[in-house]
């Protein structure tokens, strides 16, 4: 650790172990900032050091900005030290996924067509969590232009998922390198972009909590496009409260208000708190389960339960769009929303690109005009019968996020996806979280997702805490134990 003496403050008692540090929530991170116990030049140490350990295996990061980090927390320590701390989020390591734009660094977006592209300027969300205090630590790996459920990317490199340190497993994508990050202890939380599932995935696959935001809740520009019609940037961090903090800063919540809120237990806070006796619960009928790996249901049933004995009431939900038709039109969108953004890449010969993910791409250019409003349509009257038929039954719907465990990447198929069960959220337009729900028998995560309609992100904080709590932490990777 450096010195205390020259950043110009006195520390009382030695501070605690890096594991420790890298453990602590986001709360107890700032409340310790807040006493002195720890300061962020402590956390942006451990955070680096924990990088320089993992990443060479892991993979996650893209660009690590370690001088730049470790001057951040040197500021953020004095700051602080002075009283001028801002907010919770003060002095906080984060990362950004590589489609997100910081002025003056390069934004790959995944591929090595735009190795050498410099951002000009910053993106409102990356803005944001610079203002609010936070620590950038390094840019994390992301599949080409993110369009991939697996995580993988043939160019630039696929994260190892850090529960197998054996086996090379899906990290889940398209934020592959975030969830990556953020289960091995290299930052507290990371931001993701989520087009059909892929905060939630690489959440799920990686055994963390990502957080899936109402369509057009949070800001795009700065961000690389994959589909204008259906991205949603988003949190990915180690718990819900965690989740929440950095879901406040980038929605552009004064610093000072979510202080208050911490403080108090008001607002999301509030909701984190609440509990669920009485909430009716929409689960999945028998024939939504096909498909789904039997020691994944086992876990969902066993979550289930759990929810039944927090006072919750459960009841078979029957979506009044079958899921799979909601997932064909998201593909539709998706598809055409690329090749309109990246298709001149693609139809460029001498380019090197990911060949899993230029037919996907290429696939927009044989989607007729009519096809695609025809499924821009649909969304909207399907948006609203659902809305319609949750309203007076369920207050949300869990599901599991993924239907099997992070497979080998030697076993996937790329012409499937691993976007079974999100897709209908940004086809709706909903929001959702995603977190841990237990372990398989093989020691690999399965994860919970929690759906309610726009705008609804207090609802599914509400419940994910509450499930949160009831079942505990699921431990440590083994890659990084």
């Amino acid at each position: 650790m450096m010195n205390s003496s020259t950043l110009g403050y006195t520390r009382t008692e030695p501070s605690p172990d890096m594991t420790e540090i890298s453990e602590r929530p986001i709360t107890e991170l700032s409340a310790a900032y807040r006493s002195g116990e720890l300061t962020p030049v402590d956390a942006v140490t451990v955070a680096l050091s924990n990088i320089e350990a993992f990443d060479g295996k892991l993979g996650a990061f893209e660009l690590v900005l370690a001088d730049r980090a470790r001057e951040a927390a040197e500021a953020a320590t004095r700051a602080i030290a002075s009283g001028h701390r801002i907010g919770p989020f003060h002095g906080i390591p984060f990362a950004l996924k590589d489609l997100v734009d910081v002025e003056g660094l390069v934004t790959t977006g995944g591929t090595d067509v735009h190795a050498g592209r410099i951002a000009t300027a910053t993106a409102t969300i990356a803005r944001r969590l610079i203002a609010a205090g936070g620590i950038l630590v390094g840019k994390t790996k992301t599949v080409e232009v993110a369009y991939g459920a697996w995580g993988t990317n043939q160019v630039r490199g696929t994260p190892w998922n850090p529960w197998d340190p054996e086996v090379h497993r899906m990290p889940g994508g398209s934020s592959s390198g975030s969830g990556v990050a953020v289960a091995a202890r290299m930052a507290h939380c990371a931001v993701g972009t989520d087009t059909g599932g892929s905060v939630r995935i690489p959440a799920a696959a990686c055994g963390i909590t990502g957080l899936k935001v109402t369509e057009g809740r949070l800001p795009l520009d700065g961000i690389v496009p994959l589909s204008h019609t259906l991205d949603t940037p988003g949190p990915m961090a180690r718990s819900v409260a965690d989740a929440v903090i950095m879901f406040e800063a980038l929605d552009g919540r004064h610093p000072a208000a979510t202080d208050a809120d911490v403080a108090s237990t008001t607002g999301l806070f509030a909701e984190a708190a609440a509990g669920i006796e009485g909430l009716a619960l929409g689960v999945l009928t028998d024939a939504e389960r096909e498909g789904i790996a039997a020691d994944i249901l086992e876990i969902y049933d066993d979550a289930i339960a759990r929810l039944a004995r927090l006072g919750a009431t459960i009841v078979p939900f029957e979506l009044p769009v079958p899921i799979e038709e909601m997932k064909r039109d998201v593909g539709v969108i998706i598809s055409a929303d690329s090749y309109y953004h990246h298709g001149d890449m693609y139809e460029t010969p001498s380019n090197r690109v990911d060949t899993d993910v230029k037919p996907r791409v290429l696939y927009g250019r044989e989607i007729s005009s009519k096809r695609y409003i025809q499924a821009l349509q649909r969304r909207l009257v399907h948006r609203a019968e659902t809305v319609a038929h949750m309203k007076n039954r369920t207050a949300a719907i869990v599901t599991p996020t993924l239907p099997t465990a992070p497979p080998p990447i030697s076993d996937i198929d790329q012409s499937s996806t691993a976007a079974v069960l999100t897709r209908a959220v940004n086809y709706l337009g909903f929001c959702a979280m995603a977190q841990p729900m237990g372990l398989t028998s093989g020691g690999l995560p399965a994860s919970l997702q929690t759906i309610a309609p726009g705008n609804g992100e207090a609802t599914t904080i509400r419940i994910a805490a509450a499930f949160e709590r009831d079942i505990g932490p699921i431990g440590l990777p083994p890659a990084i134990t």
